[in-house]
């Protein structure tokens, strides 16, 4: 079946508009494999020195496929992909804070179980734990910030996308889906 010009600019012009969301569809895919592969050495690590890390590291795996299906979804024009994405950020962020909080937590709570025996020995305890408090609470203020961005950069193209289907014609959202067009 051959397009007819008005029908080709149609089609020109929806990809156009469709940029202005499926380009998340490319940060979705970064997220999921950088995430993915924290997750693996993180589960690795709680295999080998305890359940902290294994369960950080689940944790990790379960926002990697959340970045992945929301990636898919968004290919297919579905505006539930965006929408999860931007929930996804919030939830990795909450995921890093409460290590976080958990890490200076238990640096306080049990400073023996977490500060080497030369440390004790030389009285370098208050150290290690103020070290902990910074090093912690920086992370904490750069997740909330990068986290954050992230997932208003996601959450900011949820209207875009639910106006790019409601403008379009369903001949271009059906063509496009079956094309995967990014």
């Amino acid at each position: 079946m051959e397009l007819t010009p008005e029908l080709r600019v149609e089609l020109v012009e929806a990809k156009e508009r469709a940029r202005s969301f499926l380009g998340a569809a490319k940060v979705a895919a970064f997220n999921g494999w950088s995430i993915g592969f924290f997750a693996a050495v993180s589960i690795l690590f709680g295999l080998i020195f305890g359940p902290t890390s294994f369960l950080v590291g689940v944790g990790l795996a379960i926002v990697a496929r959340n970045e992945f299906v929301g990636r898919t979804r968004l290919r297919s024009f579905d505006p539930s992909g965006l929408e999860l994405l931007w929930r996804n950020q919030v939830g990795f962020m909450a995921l890093i804070i409460a290590y976080c909080v958990w890490s200076i937590f238990r640096s306080f709570a049990r400073p023996e179980s977490e500060i080497s025996e030369l440390t004790q020995q030389l009285g370098a305890t208050g150290l290690v734990q103020a070290a902990t408090l910074i090093v912690y609470t920086v992370v904490i203020v750069v997740t909330g910030i990068f986290q954050g961005l992230n997932a208003y950069y996601y959450f900011v193209r949820v209207a875009r996308i639910r106006e790019y289907v409601r403008d379009t014609p369903p001949w271009v959202l059906d063509l496009q889906r079956s094309t995967a067009i990014e």
